[in-house]
């Protein structure tokens, strides 16, 4: 699949804002303390994912009623579904200078993941967090995401990289009081 930069200002993918709020003290704490055992880009890349992958659990899999959509949220409630997940591990890379964007797949509903650009190329991730079913794995090699569409049932990949999250989605998250709630309202398309 060919990938469009939603705007070719590359600065905008390294950008903070109120939800990829990565000059958020815990986001830079978070972040340094994942740099310290790294030694380069890639390895700090490549342990962010998995710790958002792994550490922050996806609320539909955990029960968890709370709806994050802030990445600072996400680190200190330790809760997310994949557009918050998403928007957390936005943050962490970008607070260290690697550009990141939100992308999005259609299924049933809208689901979300970053594209991390490493040696001229991007490269789609999927911080869901794996179940029995999901290994969702970091990678420059080729995907390995958590899902892949059937276009003969109507799913997709979606071509666009996000600076910003999706308005149709960061309304969904914000208008949630709960997680029930945001289910049955999740954008269905973008």
């Amino acid at each position: 699949m060919q990938m469009i930069q939603q705007t070719a200002d590359l600065s905008a993918y390294l950008a903070a804002d109120e939800v990829i709020d990565h000059h958020h003290p815990v986001v830079r704490e978070t972040a340094a303390r994942l740099a310290r055992g790294a030694a380069d880009s890639y390895e700090y890349a490549q342990a962010a994912f998995e710790f958002v992958r792994d550490v922050i659990p996806h609320s539909q899999d955990s029960g968890d009623p709370r709806v994050t959509w802030r990445a600072s949220d996400v680190l200190v409630q330790g809760t997310g579904i994949c557009y918050a997940k998403a928007h957390a591990l936005a943050a962490l890379l970008r607070a260290e200078d690697i550009p990141t964007a939100l992308c999005y797949q259609k299924f049933d509903v809208v689901h979300g993941l970053v594209a991390v650009r490493f040696n001229g190329a991007w490269h789609r991730q999927d911080p869901r967090g794996n179940k029995p079913g999901v290994d969702a794995q970091f990678s420059l090699d080729g995907e390995r995401l958590a899902f892949a569409p059937d276009p003969a049932s109507n799913e997709m990949d979606y071509p666009v990289l996000y600076a910003a999250p999706h308005p149709a989605v960061l309304d969904a998250l914000k208008a949630a009081p709960d997680r029930p709630y945001l289910w049955q309202h999740l954008p269905t398309a973008l």
